[in-house]
């Protein structure tokens, strides 16, 4: 018969990793650290949950049509999308840990105010794929930190750095549960951690992800078939209609943050090309490409523009535009091969 202890045990783990707690544990592991970085971490992290916390209640709203989500003054609620990027801006502002601040819901980037600033630099997408909202689909908020490396008063060119110089980079996917995937720096990997909503903390779950070097799946619009460049034609048609072995499943959501994920944990290659009617590509360099990105190359995978390092491209815009081809290192470098020969 289990003992009294054991019980307790079973219910409830009482040495949990949180976030906070392997965040404090890495910035340990040098001695010059301030505890910025996490206090700011902790701050995005406030964010993410009331932002879970809104998804689920909006889509409850959306298909129900709850009356009691209308003040009683009658005035008409902020969109979902506009409600995350107000949370993750008023987090991260009396977190006095940022100067700027560049988001997905705004033309410009927003200077903290002088009382409030600190040393790094945000950039995020509060609320990607939220069109998916309505049927319940998968969605997911996106963030890099850079510190500021001028003298003087920030600006938004202090935002325009490449990725190689993030400090740190990380998605949340409100999903089936809410999980946080964190990389920090260069040397401490990638993470994951649960969202534990009866403690309301997030909890390590998926300690060191590494991306597997192949995997059968491709994840691409295939509604802009047509205007593709021959050699994008010429890999998809590959991966379907192999010469040996199975084909290649194709999987798409169109929310990058579950696309990316899906990625990341099984394996196989995400694209987003430039194509005809989008030149320069769809997806931003600065809160969606760099950030995902920095996450793949730390688990072992590529990410590349075909070109080149998404990292090593320098915006000039803080909306820059972006192709981004990204997975497992054998899968990408096929596709980059390919691409070589149409060149």
């Amino acid at each position: 018969m289990a003992s009294q202890k054991e019980t307790r045990t079973q219910q409830m783990e009482t040495n949990a990793m949180t976030l906070t707690r392997w965040v404090l544990q890495e910035q340990r592991k040098h001695p010059k650290a301030t505890g910025d970085l996490t206090q700011l971490l902790n701050a995005i992290c406030t964010a993410i949950k009331a932002i879970s916390t809104a998804v689920r209640k909006a889509g409850i709203a959306k298909l129900y049509g709850i009356s009691g989500d209308v003040n009683v003054t009658g005035d008409e609620q902020k969109k979902l999308d506009v409600l995350s990027d107000d949370l993750f801006v008023n987090m991260m502002k009396a977190s006095f840990m940022t100067c700027v601040l560049v988001t997905e819901e705004r033309p410009k980037a927003i200077i903290v105010e002088p009382e409030n600033q600190g040393k790094y630099i945000v950039c995020f997408d509060p609320l990607d794929g939220s069109s998916n909202i309505d049927c319940l689909g998968s969605i997911g908020s996106i963030f890099a930190i850079y510190r500021k490396d001028t003298e003087g008063d920030p600006t938004e060119q202090d935002a325009l750095q490449p990725g190689n110089r993030i400090v740190a980079a990380g998605y949340a996917l409100y999903g089936s549960a809410t999980m946080i995937v964190l990389a920090i720096g260069h040397d401490s990997g990638v993470h994951g951690f649960m969202l534990d909503p009866s403690i309301g903390e997030f909890i390590l779950s998926e300690p060191n992800i590494r991306i597997k070097p192949r995997h059968e799946i491709y994840s691409i619009n295939e509604g802009y078939t047509q205007y593709w460049d021959e050699a994008i034609k010429e890999y998809v048609q590959k991966k379907k209609f192999p010469e040996a072995g199975k084909p290649y499943g194709s999987r798409y959501i169109g929310s990058m943050v579950a696309d990316v994920h899906r990625t990341l944990v099984y394996g196989g290659i995400f694209m987003y090309p430039a194509h005809k009617k989008a030149p320069k590509g769809k997806l931003r360099l600065m809160y969606e490409c760099n950030p995902m990105a920095f996450i793949m190359e730390q688990a072992g995978g590529i990410a590349t523009t075909g070109e080149g390092r998404v990292l090593d491209v320098v915006p000039t815009d803080i909306h820059q535009r972006c192709p981004i081809f990204l997975g497992s290192p054998e899968d990408v470098k096929e596709l980059l091969e390919t691409m070589q020969k149409h060149k």
